[in-house]
């Protein structure tokens, strides 16, 4: 998995390309607590996500702690929006 981000005035933008599963999810996890406080808007952007799996789920859940509400998720592919939608997370995340 690759991720490239940007930092602007607080708000981390972060885009992911790959698959999020058991072997990347504590790279991301690990990136977040290295790279965002707690504070301000953070965004991910899954245009190029192509996989999700239950470690990436635990990844976000625990991101979207952190953040306090501020987590937005955009650019969510089809496949990526069905494992939300079937695990409920599409009713805890801020998808656009």
């Amino acid at each position: 998995m690759n991720i490239t981000f940007n930092n602007n005035n607080g708000a981390l933008n972060v885009a992911l390309e790959g698959r999020l599963d058991t072997n990347t999810a504590p790279q991301l996890d690990s990136f977040i607590n290295e790279n965002y406080s707690g504070e301000g808007s953070l965004v991910i952007d899954c245009e190029k996500l192509a996989y999700i799996s239950s470690a990436g789920l635990r990844v976000l859940l625990s991101t979207q702690k952190k953040s306090k509400g501020a987590l937005k998720l955009i650019n969510v592919c089809e496949l990526v929006m069905e494992v939300f939608e079937m695990t409920g997370f599409a009713d805890i995340l801020v998808i656009e």
